[in-house]
């Protein structure tokens, strides 16, 4: 990838998408072409072919997706099969139709059955049944990555993945009902710290093993993927280190300085039981992360903060 280069990144305004546009810049990458939904609708195939056949970027990241956390997934899992399916296939297939040269497709390693070996390796892709609870999602990006790698076997186009576990950082979204586990405890603690409240209500035991990676190493992780002449075709990224979801909570309650209890509601479903997934691939090539959970944790909740106090805090999908 050339610094004069036009690279196309889908979903700009998102917290994946965001990094990515400032790593580009900051690497001194200025020729990025980007569209809010209003400007292009990445469900509607004919618009998406257009915009590739006028735009003729070099490069695509993709990290547009419909997303959200535990309950929203297991509520809508028709819907988000549906919109990722269509986005991946709409950007993968039309960018391939139109030349793009080079295309970096993003997942999550939720693509990885339910009782995969820990920790995942990419090998473990589709060698037993997914979580039930965000099954439309992992089948979705199952399609795009693999639909990279068909177009690269059969076309000869430089398409690869990443699957990056679970992020954080800059630009996430803090709705409580859809939101991912971190933003949404972080939300949680800050409302129970500033309004005293007896209690903070958290889903599920608190048993299950999670890794976080902050948003911000996964997109020089994109960088990295970029940069290299022949990479495999999907490569994991991630932390290497794993909390419970019940230590993740402490973690918060600290960093915001909450000094609440927490409730747990062991009703509420609790997910896949552990999900670590193995970076020894990208790690051999010359990658890591650099930002540890409990710094990630202390910018987030500043970043929080700052965003509530101006009002630009996302609040929804």
């Amino acid at each position: 990838m050339n610094k004069t280069d036009k690279i196309f990144v889908a979903g700009h305004r998102g917290m994946v998408g965001g990094a990515c546009v400032r790593a580009l810049k900051a690497a001194g990458f200025e020729n990025i072409v980007v569209r809010t939904h209003r400007e292009l609708d990445l469900l509607d195939t004919a618009a998406v072919r257009r915009f590739y056949a006028e735009e003729k970027p070099d490069v695509a990241i993709i990290a547009a997706a419909r997303v959200g956390g535990i309950g929203a997934n297991s509520a809508a899992n028709s819907d988000f099969l549906y919109e990722n399916e269509m986005i991946a296939m709409n950007t993968i297939m039309e960018a391939a139709r139109a030349g793009v040269k080079r295309l970096l497709f993003l997942g999550s390693t939720c693509i990885y059955p339910r009782m995969a070996p820990q920790p995942i390796p990419e090998s473990a892709l589709l060698t037993s049944e997914l979580e039930k609870t965000n099954e439309g999602y992992a089948l979705a990006k199952i399609s795009g990555l693999k639909l990279c790698e068909f177009l690269r076997r059969e076309k000869g186009l430089l398409y690869h993945s990443l699957m990056p576990t679970n992020l954080y950082g800059t630009g996430d979204n803090y709705d409580i009902v859809g939101g991912h586990v971190l933003p949404t405890m972080i939300r949680k603690f800050e409302t129970a710290r500033v309004e005293n409240a007896a209690s903070v209500p958290l889903w599920g035991s608190g048993s299950p093993l999670r890794e976080f990676l902050h948003v911000d190493d996964l997109a020089s992780a994109c960088l990295f993927a970029l940069s290299l002449d022949n990479p495999p075709d999907l490569m994991n990224v991630g932390s290497g280190s794993e909390v419970t979801i019940r230590e993740l909570a402490e973690k918060v309650r600290a960093a915001t300085g909450c000094t609440a209890p927490i409730s747990w509601d062991a009703s509420k479903p609790d997910g896949t039981p552990r999900k670590l997934c193995d970076t020894s691939l990208i790690r051999s090539l010359g990658w890591k992360p650099v930002i540890g959970l409990d710094e990630g944790l202390r910018r987030t909740v500043e970043e929080y903060r700052a965003a509530v106090a101006d009002g630009t805090v996302r609040l929804a999908r």
